[in-house]
């Protein structure tokens, strides 16, 4: 089951111990954080493989905590620190037509109606009103991810999205 990095999606990582029967906390990338603990089989870096591990796990006040299966005391867990955790595309719900989750954007190049570049996506944001693109090319640019309006077609297949959006923005 464990596969190239490229080919995952990077979910989290390991930030500490909890307690001493083995249990690590985790810092979570997913909305809301505690959906992390869903997605059974993680496949956890350790060195540079990736290892498939099944876990059970909850939200403790307002950390995540998880208990991964062969992780059996502290000295176990503190070894844990730092990894990665990642998870195969296909273990995350399926969407709507014209849904899109952020690791599906993230490296698409980005060029306006008028072909444009405008740069490659090197990240997201939620500002609470709508999700950003962070673009890095001549420059860095902050656009927002409002579709039909701003974003007027996501080619996933070409790598590309193509925004009503003037370079000079």
């Amino acid at each position: 089951m464990p596969r190239r990095q490229d080919e995952t999606i990077c979910v989290g990582h390991i930030t500490g111990a909890q307690g001493i029967q083995g249990w690590v906390r985790v810092f979570s990338n997913t909305s809301p954080r505690e959906n992390i603990v869903s997605y059974s089989p993680w496949l956890v870096e350790t060195g540079d493989r990736l290892q498939a591990v099944k876990i059970r796990g909850r939200l403790q006040g307002r950390n995540v905590v998880a208990k991964l299966d062969g992780v059996e005391d502290r000295d176990q867990a503190n070894e844990m620190i730092g990894s990665k955790i990642y998870i195969l595309p296909e273990q995350l719900p399926k969407l709507e037509e014209g849904e899109f989750y952020w690791s599906q954007l993230i490296g698409l190049e980005v060029e306006s109606l008028q072909a444009d570049a405008l740069g490659t996506i090197e990240a997201m944001m939620e500002t609470g009103a709508n999700d950003v693109m962070v673009l890095k090319g001549d420059r860095e640019r902050l656009i927002p991810f409002v579709m039909d309006e701003v974003v007027r077609e996501v080619d996933l297949i070409n790598k590309r999205i193509v925004v009503d959006w003037q370079p000079d923005y």
